[in-house]
C-alpha cells in the first residue's frame, strides 16, 4: 500500500507528462471502443432492417443492388417488374403473402414508397416485429398517406395535414405534383430502419400523381376478398369525387392498387422453406421477363462479407493507435528513469530494496494505463450520446448505450496487460541501478 501511495504521488509530481500520456491512451481507448461498437451495431441495424421476408423479387440486376434499392432505399433500379408477372408469381403454391412496392418519387429528400395494406400487415423488422402506429391509421384511399416517424419529426408534420409528392429521388426536384395533394392519416412508430425515413402511399396514388391529366384516377371500393388478393379486372370503375377526396380518419378502405403497369419489386413470405427454394428457382428462370429473387438474410451476409476487409482495416487502425499510445507511455517512463536516478538512489539509501524500485515503476505504468482506460471509456459513452442521434437520422444506425460487452471488456483487459508489460521495461532498468551510480555525478 505504501508503494502504491508513493507511485500516485510520483505521478502527481510529474503530472504534466503523465496527463499527456494518459490523454493519449484515453483517446486511443475511446477510438477502439467506438469502432468496435459502430461495427457491431451497424451490422445489427442492417440485419434488423427486414425480418421474416423469405424472398425479394425485382428486375434482374445484382443481389446486393436489389437489396439496397428495395429495402435500404440506396440507389435505384433501372428496370421494373410488370404487374402481370407479379400477379402470376404471387399465386404460386406455398406463397403466404406478398407486398408490392413502387419507388421513384420523393418528398423533401425522403423516399416515397407505393404499396398496399399488406405492407402494414406483413412487413417485419428486427426480430419479426410488426409495424406500429404512433398515431393515426393506415391509408384507405388514393388521397391518403402514412409517414415514417423521422419524416414526421424532422418536417414537423401532423395528422390531417396536406403535402405534395415530388417526382424523382433526392433533395432537389423540378417536378412537384401540386395538383394531387395528399392527406397525412398515419404516423408510424420509430423502428430504427429506413421505414422511419419513408413516405408511404397507396399504389393507386402512384398512377394518379403521374396521370397525364390533372385529375387523379378514380378509385373503387372492392370487397374484402378482392382487397386481400389484389384481384382487379384491369378497368377503371366510376365513382364520385367524394370517394376520392375523402381523407377523414373514419373513411373505409378503398381500392389501393388500381391498375399499375409495373412495380419496382415485391417481398414474399412462404409457408415452408421448401416452397421458398422452389419458387426462387422458378423466378430466376422466369421466361416472361428477366427477374431476380434473392433471400435477404443470405444477401445481407454477402454484403457484410464484402465489408469484412473494411472492418479489419478499421480495427487494425484503432489497435495501431493504442500501440502507439502505449509506446509513448514507454518512452516517457524510460526517459524519466534516467532523470530520476538520484530520486531512486535516495529511496535505496533509506532502505528501499531493488524489488521496491521495480514495483514502484510498475505501479506507475499500471496507474497510467488504468486511468487511461477509465477516461477513455467515459469519453466513449460521451461520444455515443453525442453521435447516436446523427447516425440514427442520417444512416439509420442505432448505437446502443448498453454496458461494455464481454468482448469490449476483453479489449480493455488486453490494453491493461499491454500497459503493464510496457511498464516492466523501465522498471527492470531501474532495478539494476546501483546506489553508487545514482549518487555519482556523470558528465
Amino acid at each position: 500500500m505504501t508503494l502504491l501511495k508513493l507511485a500516485l504521488k510520483s505521478c502527481w509530481n510529474r503530472r504534466a507528462s503523465v496527463l499527456l500520456t494518459l490523454f493519449t491512451i484515453a483517446i486511443s481507448v475511446m477510438l477502439l471502443l467506438s469502432i468496435e461498437r459502430v461495427r457491431i451495431d451497424a451490422k445489427s441495424s442492417f440485419s434488423n432492417t427486414i425480418s421474416g421476408t423469405d424472398l425479394i423479387v425485382g428486375a434482374r440486376t445484382g443481389d446486393i443492388q436489389l437489396l439496397l434499392s428495395s429495402v435500404f432505399r440506396i440507389g435505384h433500379s433501372n428496370n421494373a417488374v410488370s404487374w402481370q408477372s407479379y400477379q402470376d408469381i404471387k399465386k404460386r403454391r406455398g406463397v403466404a403473402w406478398s407486398i408490392p412496392i413502387s419507388l421513384g418519387d420523393s418528398h423533401k429528400g425522403y423516399a416515397v414508397l407505393g404499396t398496399d395494406s399488406s405492407y402494414f400487415e406483413y412487413y417485419r423488422y428486427a426480430k419479426k416485429q410488426a409495424l406500429q402506429f404512433s398515431s393515426g391509421r393506415a391509408f384507405h384511399n388514393a388521397k391518403e398517406l402514412v409517414l415514417g416517424s423521422e419524416v414526421a419529426k424532422k418536417l414537423g408534420y401532423h395528422l390531417g395535414q396536406n403535402i405534395v409528392i415530388s417526382h424523382g429521388m433526392g433533395n432537389t426536384s423540378f417536378h412537384h405534383h401540386d395538383d394531387n395533394p395528399m392527406t397525412i392519416v398515419g404516423i408510424l412508430a420509430p423502428t430504427g430502419t429506413p421505414v422511419d425515413k419513408t413516405v408511404h402511399i397507396p399504389l393507386i396514388a402512384i398512377d394518379a400523381i403521374h396521370a397525364t391529366n390533372s385529375k387523379p384516377r378514380a378509385i373503387t371500393r372492392n370487397s374484402n376478398k378482392q382487397h386481400e388478393h389484389g384481384s382487379h379486372s384491369g378497368q377503371d370503375h366510376e365513382h364520385g369525387p367524394h370517394d376520392l377526396d375523402n381523407g377523414s380518419l373514419n373513411s373505409e378502405p378503398s381500392d389501393l392498387i388500381g391498375s399499375p403497369k409495373q412495380i419496382t419489386a415485391f417481398l414474399m413470405g412462404f409457408d415452408s422453406p421448401l416452397y421458398t427454394l422452389q419458387v426462387r428457382r422458378n423466378i430466376n428462370q422466369y421466361k416472361a421477363e428477366p427477374l431476380l429473387a434473392i433471400m435477404p438474410t443470405v444477401t445481407l451476409k454477402e454484403l457484410w462479407d464484402m465489408l469484412d476487409i473494411v472492418e479489419k482495416i478499421l480495427l487494425l487502425f484503432s489497435m495501431v493507435v493504442v500501440i502507439i499510445s502505449l509506446l509513448g507511455m514507454l518512452t516517457t517512463l524510460l526517459a524519466t528513469v534516467s532523470q530520476r536516478r538520484r530520486e531512486l538512489a535516495i529511496l535505496r539509501s533509506v532502505g528501499a530494496r531493488p524489488w521496491h524500485i521495480f514495483s514502484l515503476l510498475s505501479f506507475e505504468a499500471i496507474i497510467i494505463t488504468l486511468l487511461g482506460c477509465v477516461f477513455g471509456t467515459l469519453l466513449f459513452y460521451a461520444g455515443l450520446l453525442t453521435v447516436t442521434p446523427m447516425l440514427q437520422s442520417q444512416f439509420g444506425i442505432s448505437l446502443s448505450l448498453t454496458p461494455l460487452s464481454p468482448y469490449e471488456l476483453t479489449l480493455l483487459g488486453v490494453i491493461m496487460l499491454s500497459g503493464t508489460l510496457m511498464g516492466l521495461f523501465p522498471a527492470a532498468r531501474a532495478y539494476y541501478y546501483s546506489l553508487a551510480d545514482g549518487m555519482s555525478i556523470k558528465i
